[in-house]
């Protein structure tokens, strides 16, 4: 699958999330407004902190080993079952934990007890969730990019239904559910898809746990785990330093802004994952992978930059489109936030490479570094820049993670 095939693909999935996202935003903007983008943002920072220990944190592990053994079948099994019981079990167990600990969990993330069942629709359904994200990473490995694209679709059809449906019912809790639930809906549309095809049956999916793909994952797992805790309990920390500093509507325009760079950056780092990354784990030769970047860095950095102008040029009609006029003081943090997503973009090109080279100790130094470094620059940029303090500290703080990546890779890749 060429890049240039994937990103066609990937931009039909995306234009459909583009689609669904405009309605998501208006339909939040509407029922929620900007303290309850807030709150959104503090749980979806809490669902990719659990989904990921409730999944083992082995999905990028998955789809790194399901390309690598792309003709080994028996070892691809091998990885699939004990990547399924690793699942489950994991799944399982959090699930528990979720449902004893609801209260507790709601207070620390919403500072608000009586929003504790959110977390108990989160409980009951997480199986789901963790198991759709498990056959993604298996559609992925697999270069299924038709498929992967299908059900990325899917999920935006289901969150935007769900969402509606439930916010208009609920208000800002009716949203909270449906961003608890919506990947688990999802989940029979994915397996329907696997199934259609001639190299997946469920009975591969569980079983006994191999332990050299165990502990083939465990390197991964260490990684995922890092990922899915540093960056979004920095963003809970800045988060909730900000409305402690500026009040829940002030932090509700900070996420809004960030909601704008997801939105048009869907393409580059989806592109990213189902090329990228694959394409990265069957390169073996130092030249080869210094092509491969060179070739990403022509496609994705102009494609990036565009899309930063595109959107600074457009902003007081995509604030109208995307959200009402409560929304119109993100202008003052917009333009900080598409720099910033530029440098974003092209620190991932490199560190990208970290994950599909397993270098599992420089991955988790940096990600625990750049994440904190994060949250501190925010605090020591507030005094002197308000609200702004945190789009200039992501700016500054991707371009340091840049740096750092290239220093790193020039020391122990390309040679």
């Amino acid at each position: 699958m060429s890049l240039l095939h994937t990103s066609f693909l990937n931009a039909i999935a995306v234009a459909v999330r583009m689609l669904a996202m405009l309605g998501l935003n208006k339909i939040l903007a509407l029922y929620v407004g900007p303290a309850g983008y807030a709150a959104i943002g503090q749980f979806q920072n809490a669902v990719t902190m659990i989904t990921s220990f409730a999944s083992g944190a082995i999905n990028t592990g998955v789809t790194k080993y399901t390309a690598q053994y792309h003709a080994d079948i028996p070892s691809q099994h091998a990885l699939w079952r004990t990547a399924g019981t690793i699942s489950l079990s994991c799944a399982a167990l959090v699930s528990l934990f979720i449902a004893l600990f609801h209260r507790q969990l709601a207070v620390l993330v919403f500072k608000d007890e009586q929003l504790g069942s959110v977390f108990l629709w989160l409980a009951a359904t997480l199986i789901l969730f963790v198991l759709n994200a498990l056959l993604m990473a298996l559609l992925n490995g697999k270069k299924a990019v038709a498929l992967y694209t299908v059900a990325n679709i899917a999920t935006s059809i289901v969150t935007l239904a769900a969402t509606w449906s439930l916010a208009k019912i609920w208000g800002l809790y009716g949203a909270l559910v449906a961003l608890a639930i919506n990947q688990s809906i999802v989940f029979f549309v994915t397996l329907i898809l696997c199934l259609r095809t001639n190299w997946f049956s469920l009975n591969q999916m569980f079983g006994r746990i191999d332990p050299l793909m165990m502990r083939k994952l465990g390197g991964y797992a260490l990684m995922a785990v890092v990922t899915a805790v540093a960056m979004p309990l920095s963003q809970l920390l800045i988060r909730d330093h900000l409305v402690s500093t500026f009040g829940w509507t002030a932090a509700g325009m900070w996420q809004a802004v960030t909601r704008i760079s997801d939105m048009y950056l869907m393409i580059i780092t989806t592109t990213l994952t189902v090329y990228y990354l694959p394409r990265l784990a069957e390169i073996t030769d130092a030249h080869i992978l210094r092509k491969e970047i060179a070739k990403v860095y022509r496609f994705i950095m102009p494609v990036t930059i565009v899309g930063a102008i595109a959107v600074y040029l457009l902003r007081n009609w995509l604030i109208n489109i995307l959200f009402t006029p409560e929304f119109t003081p993100m202008i003052d943090l917009l333009g900080w936030q598409l720099i910033g997503d530029v440098v974003k973009i092209g620190s991932w090109v490199l560190g990208f490479v970290m994950l599909g080279k397993a270098m599992t100790k420089s991955y988790i130094i940096t990600e625990i570094l750049f994440s904190f470094s994060l949250v501190g620059i925010t605090f020591a940029l507030t005094p002197m820049f308000g609200l702004k303090a945190a789009v200039i500290a992501f700016l500054i703080n991707y371009a340091l993670y840049w740096i750092c990546i290239a220093m790193i890779l020039n020391k122990s890749v390309y040679r």
